[in-house]
């Protein structure tokens, strides 16, 4: 029950921002110029934090999607560092941690989808 909490946690965070993006809102727009940015990005960004909200409603790819979420807040924390919007890189910061922790409780979803290693066996 908690994991379907933070999922949906997540996803409404996630949609609301990629939602924005994807429509062209002002705010972003002057957002990434001021970031140096191309416009493109803010597309690619906004079709990424969708997909991945989405994914985070999915069940068997939930945890994945909340992984690779927390890897693009990476690239955003890393934005609000080299710019000093540090108010940004707070929000950013719990963002991340709450999809890592999303991530970690569902390791064993994503270990599911790696593959296995098979024993060498002695020649």
């Amino acid at each position: 029950m908690k994991t379907q909490v933070l999922s949906v946690v997540l996803f409404l965070i996630f949609f609301a921002s990629g939602a924005a993006k994807l429509a062209g809102l002002e705010f972003e727009i002057v957002a990434f110029e001021r970031w140096g940015y191309p416009l493109w990005f803010m597309y690619f960004i906004g079709a990424v934090e969708v997909t991945g909200a989405v994914g985070l409603l999915v069940r068997r790819v939930s945890a994945a999607a909340a992984a690779g979420l927390a890897l693009m807040m990476l690239g955003a924390m890393g934005t609000h560092v080299l710019h000093a919007e540090w108010g940004m890189l707070a929000a950013a910061a719990v963002i991340f941690g709450l999809s890592v922790v999303r991530a970690f409780i569902g390791r064993q979803d994503i270990a599911a989808w790696l593959p296995r290693a098979r024993p060498h066996h002695a020649l």
